[in-house]
């Protein structure tokens, strides 16, 4: 099996005598491929590729820069099948999802490009007479960005396209579970005319190959997407150079179903949100308040929902809702949570067991009553297709538990009412709150999270100013 090569100034790269990793499929467990450990030489030369490159990019307008990646774009939707197909071999995407997500990274670097002539600095006034204050966004120079597993292909983008934009250039680390999509984008932007060391790619395991990168002295930002814990190393890696970095860690969004929501659509929009990826999105709710005047009905029609779930090896289940968690670590994981969660009093409505199916990493869509506050399953981040339900008594209560949490990257209220609507869109201390919706957000919008959720943002206006410093210059007449 040959390793997927990195990509390292203009050019697809051998790392010979490097170690490599194997790539499996969550589904079957079977090796699928596999990857260079990049070394620290080699990611030091991707980062030294980068620096070269970006003056001379920094220094075409914008405008030329957003061409680039355009063609991309276009390239991305020529292999949408291709990307699609290694989405669902090597992340257990269903298959519906996978597709959505190969061609949402070609919409999103086309809507990145349609911000080249819309980047903005200010004028402000000044103290002194005959003197002129400019407030300029200048790029922030080589850009590192780490991506996770859940959304892999998309994530390249999020991070490439709104830094290149701007005038950086960037060196990308995939995740270990999932390279074989980002080694897809590689191929393609190797097809394009983009100029050599604007995009870097090196394959390796974070705690190497990724602490090389926040540990490089001429990497202006690191961005990444992922856990806390990592975010944490990766925080502390970057602060040996006073790097800046972004950061969208985790989450455990809140779901309240207030005694007047529809609760048909609050079923249909929590489902969508506890089951897509499998439960693997940190955005996606997490935990459920419902008021207790609903709550029996409310769980009668959830269980219903779940149990209408269709799980399986993705390859096989063109109509499958759901796939199997990353691997047999996160199995585990989720495994450990719903059994401590039973022993500390939750009931098992649906689910909580390991799927019957003989290979691969499956378990069962489960919902939870009578949880409550203070258990583990409610506090902490599953990441996996488990829905635990708390009951309350007034919408105060409600906000309260709901804010109870180190996270702060989404939530949701179910309401016919306007007031208790903006009540909670103004009480509930989240980085996005979604009203009578699922939680998924809008490229034009602005994803970003408070507490242990992460710094900075992405997406929109705000997500491109992320990838900018600032610079005030004074002009005296």
């Amino acid at each position: 099996m040959t390793p997927e090569l990195n990509f390292i100034d203009g050019k697809l790269v051998d790392c010979k005598g490097c170690n490599t990793i194997p790539v499996t499929n969550p589904s079957t467990d079977e090796v699928i491929g596999e990857i260079y450990e990049t070394p620290k030489g080699e990611v030091d030369r991707a980062v030294a590729a980068a620096k070269k490159a970006q003056p001379a990019w920094e220094k075409l307008p914008a405008i030329e820069r957003a061409k680039f990646l355009k063609q991309i774009a276009q390239k991305v939707r020529e292999h949408a099948d291709e990307v699609a197909n290694i989405l669902v071999r090597e992340q257990g995407k269903t298959q519906a999802l996978a597709k959505v997500e190969a061609n949402f990274t070609a919409d999103y670097m086309d809507y990145m490009a349609g911000w080249a002539r819309r980047i903005e600095g200010e004028i402000i006034p000044s103290d002194r007479p005959g003197e002129t204050i400019l407030l300029m966004r200048q790029a922030i120079g080589v850009v590192g960005g780490i991506l996770p597993w859940n959304f892999p292909f998309f994530l390249i983008a999020r991070k490439m396209a709104p830094a290149l934009l701007v005038g950086n250039t960037i060196v990308i680390k995939p995740s270990v579970e999932t390279p074989l999509n980002a080694s897809i984008f590689a191929k393609i932007v190797a097809n394009t005319d983009l100029p050599k060391g604007v995009f870097n790619m090196v394959f390796g395991r974070g705690s190497t190959t990724g602490q090389n990168i926040c540990e490089n002295p001429d990497v202006g930002l690191v961005s990444f997407t992922g856990s806390v814990d990592t975010g944490v190393r990766i925080m502390s890696a970057a602060a040996k150079n006073i790097t800046k970095v972004n950061l969208e860690l985790g989450g455990k969004a809140p779901a309240i179903v207030a005694k007047d929501a529809d609760l048909d659509l609050a079923v249909r929009a929590i489902l969508a949100s506890r089951v897509i990826n499998t439960g693997q999105v940190c955005n996606c709710a997490e935990r459920v308040y419902v008021d207790r005047a609903v709550e029996a009905e409310f769980l009668e029609r959830m269980s219903k929902a779940m149990k209408a779930v269709r799980y399986g090896n993705p390859e096989k289940m063109a109509d499958a809702d759901m796939g199997p968690l990353i691997n047999q670590a996160a199995l585990s994981s989720v495994s450990g949570f719903v059994d401590r969660a039973l022993k500390e009093g939750a009931e098992c409505l649906v689910g909580g067991e390991p799927a019957d199916i003989k290979q691969g990493n499956f378990y069962e869509p489960t919902l939870l009553a009578h949880c409550k506050q203070k258990m583990e399953i409610v506090q902490n981040e599953v990441f996996g297709p488990v829905l635990p339900v708390v009951a309350f008594d007034t919408i105060d209560d409600a906000i309260e538990m709901a804010n109870d949490t180190i996270y702060g990257l989404t939530s949701s209220i179910y309401t016919k009412d306007l007031s208790t609507a903006m009540r909670a869109s103004n009480e509930l201390r989240f980085g996005e709150t979604y009203i009578n919706r699922e939680n998924f957000e809008a490229m034009q919008g602005f994803h970003a999270g408070t507490k242990k959720s992460g710094i900075g943002g992405a997406d929109g206006k705000h997500g491109i100013l992320e990838y900018t410093h600032t610079h005030v210059v004074y002009i005296q007449n």
